[in-house]
């Protein structure tokens, strides 16, 4: 791969920037690519390649862009393999799950977005008004490092889907499988100039790009703290910003639930991915009367994640993603014991046997109480904390009492409470007795979870402006 050169205007090209960053495999904490990072200079090559391309493509047709989608869908099938094997060691991804986890969404989402644009009206009439929906113009897109193809499909394809142009900027943790996907976009003959892709930090990379006089929109993925500095930097040039940010969701367990059932798919869907998913179902609530007996089921799935090597069949999760975020899980592992919960399994430190690789043992609190720093923080770490309640109304509010509102579960049997449990819970999606999950289903959070919606149509409608010609009928 063209790991220390950026795709700018349909070509590879050298950075202006000297500056270099390892890439470091969390499963060895060794060095595995080194890439180069942006300055000011090269964002705005890229930015003002996107904004001459931006009224050629801003004026193609539907018809056209799908089949440019439909060929980028066949060249990312195509290397596959390679995708999982990049995202396997840039993130230390179990192989299976980079496969079939990883590999899979992007291009599950890229179906969908064409299927979505297949169906999609960008011009209606009401009397005498002609209202269009018309490419905003020219989009940031700066994604994370936990999800690269999830959510690197989730704003290119949207953004293509509506006729916009584009700069991307991937995880510079994780920039491996978005390198890969640049080179997938060039064999899929993507015009010039409408993706264009660099390396970079976020003061540096990320600041020039979402305050860039260039840039229509930015669309943001990662921590609440970096989407307020990312909208703050929006602001001067009053540019929109969709964001999806952190989470804290909380999974209610009603009385009438099959305990072993929903207590066990809620510690796997924690754990999986080693808990660095924003909408992960941290926080478990389950009636008082049930808590011990919930603690235990969920110690015996905890036992059951192995933490190992990502090419070994036997491994459930990776490590984590960095030392900086080994630590951060660590320290609040340990807060969660001085504040007073009950560990139920896991713990401080690494799993047995290894001693090399940001490994966290899988890791189950009982007794968690409103206001314990684990119930408040989001850890991005396979970290699971369970919480008695007393009734349905303190259930809810203990589910509401977060700054965040990504998502939110709810499990039980009798279909009219647990729907009206749902109808309360303050979150942008709210998953009802583990359902598959809903490619069409808008994606994006209330609260400090963010801004927007991403998924299918309501992704391609983040990219699109709306036009009134009144008088044109």
């Amino acid at each position: 791969m063209h790991n220390e050169d950026f795709y700018i205007n349909g070509a590879w090209v050298k950075p202006n920037s000297p500056a270099r960053l390892d890439v470091i495999n969390p499963a060895t904490e060794a060095p595995c690519a080194t890439i180069a990072l942006a300055n000011q200079a090269d964002v705005d090559a890229a930015f003002g390649a996107a904004r001459a391309a931006f009224p050629a493509f801003s004026q193609t047709s539907k018809a056209e862009r799908l089949a440019l989608m439909r060929e980028i869908l066949a060249q990312y099938e195509a290397r596959a393999q390679d995708m999982a094997d990049a995202i396997r060691t840039e993130m230390g991804a179990p192989a299976a799950f980079a496969m079939d986890a990883q590999v899979w969404a992007g291009s599950a989402h890229i179906g969908a977005t064409i299927e979505a644009l297949e169906k999609m009206a960008f011009e209606s009439r009401r009397g005498d008004t002609l209202i269009m929906h018309e490419a905003i113009g020219v989009a940031a897109l700066i994604t994370p490092w936990n999800w690269p193809m999830n959510q690197i499909a989730c704003k290119v394809a949207p953004a293509l889907a509506a006729g916009c142009t584009m700069v991307l900027k991937p995880s510079e943790i994780a920039p491996l499988s978005g390198l890969l996907f640049s080179e997938i976009m060039h064999k899929a003959g993507v015009p010039a100039g409408v993706y264009n892709m660099i390396n970079g930090d976020g003061p540096v990379a990320g600041n020039a790009m979402s305050g860039h006089a260039e840039a229509d929109m930015v669309s943001f993925t990662g921590s609440t703290r970096a989407g307020i500095l990312v909208a703050k930097n929006a602001a001067d040039t009053v540019k929109r910003v969709a964001q999806e940010l952190g989470g804290k969701s909380a999974n209610i367990l009603l009385d009438d639930v099959d305990l072993e059932d929903a207590v066990t798919g809620g510690v796997d869907a924690v754990m999986a991915n080693s808990g660095q998913s924003c909408d992960a179902p941290t926080r478990m609530l389950v009636p008082a009367h049930l808590h011990d007996r919930a603690c235990d089921i969920a110690a015996a799935a905890a036992a059951a994640t192995i933490a190992g090597d990502p090419q070994a069949e036997t491994t459930t999760i990776g490590p984590v993603i960095s030392q900086q975020q080994f630590d951060k899980v660590q320290g609040l592992i340990e807060a969660g014991l001085e504040d007073g919960a009950r560990l139920v399994a896991g713990g401080p430190g690494r799993p047995a046997g290894l001693n090399q690789g940001y490994y966290v043992r899988p890791t189950v609190f009982g007794d968690v109480r409103p206001g314990m720093r684990i119930e408040r923080e989001e850890i991005f770490g396979p970290v699971l904390s369970i919480m008695p309640y007393e009734t349905e109304d303190d259930a809810v509010r203990m589910a509401n009492d977060t700054v965040y509102g990504l998502a939110a579960y709810v499990q039980g049997k009798d279909m009219a409470r647990v729907r009206r449990v749902a109808r309360q819970l303050r979150a942008g999606q709210v998953q009802i007795n583990a359902p598959e999950w809903d490619l069409f289903a808008p994606f994006g959070g209330y609260k400090q979870s963010g801004n927007g919606r991403e998924y299918a149509d309501w992704g391609i409608h983040d990219f699109l402006e709306v036009k009134a010609l009144i008088g044109h009928g």
